[in-house]
């Protein structure tokens, strides 16, 4: 199963990041980090598309047999580096396809915004966006081993778990 994940912070030394790559090892998806990506504003120029960072893009999310989102909450709404690397993307990737959310909030009550920004703009796309969602706080991230803490690695796992039994429904439906 092919499993693709999208760091959407565009910082470097983040959260977002970590949960991300945490996920990329501990489930064997491929990352797209956003904080390192030559992906270019979005102006819906039809050269874009051209671009091997583009292509790539599409590519590795047509192939995915499921997709996480992962986004810090800014002013409310997903990070812009997320949403335009969803603006290069459409239903040619993503139509029904199994789709998990995980934001990462600065405590408190942060998160459930982004995510339900995402939530529409993955509608948008026709995907399939699972009911099951994430908020990572601060207090989730074991920051010197570049990890989560078990209590949270536990919450992703079964945010995994509930991603692949969608993902494994897709392959049995598209076949």
């Amino acid at each position: 199963m092919k499993l693709v994940i999208i760091n959407g912070s565009p910082r470097k030394q983040g959260r977002t990041g970590i949960a991300s790559r945490y996920i990329s090892k501990k489930y064997g998806a491929e990352l797209i980090d956003l904080s390192n990506s030559e992906i270019p504003l979005y102006s819906g120029e039809g050269e874009q598309y051209q671009l091997e960072v583009i292509q790539g893009l599409r590519k590795s999310i047509e192939e995915a047999d499921g997709v996480i989102l992962t986004t810090p909450e800014y002013h409310g709404s997903m990070s812009g580096a997320l949403k335009n690397a969803l603006d290069f993307l459409s239903s040619e990737q993503f139509a029904h396809k199994p789709v998990a959310l995980l934001a990462v909030s600065g405590g408190g009550k942060g998160g459930i915004n982004a995510l339900n920004s995402v939530r529409t703009v993955g509608r948008s796309l026709y995907a399939n966006v699972i009911p099951k969602q994430l908020v990572l706080d601060p207090h989730c991230f074991d920051y010197e081993k570049d990890g989560l803490f078990e209590e949270s690695a536990v919450l992703v796992e079964g945010l995994l778990e509930e991603l692949k039994l969608y993902a494994t429904a897709y392959a049995t439906i598209k076949k």
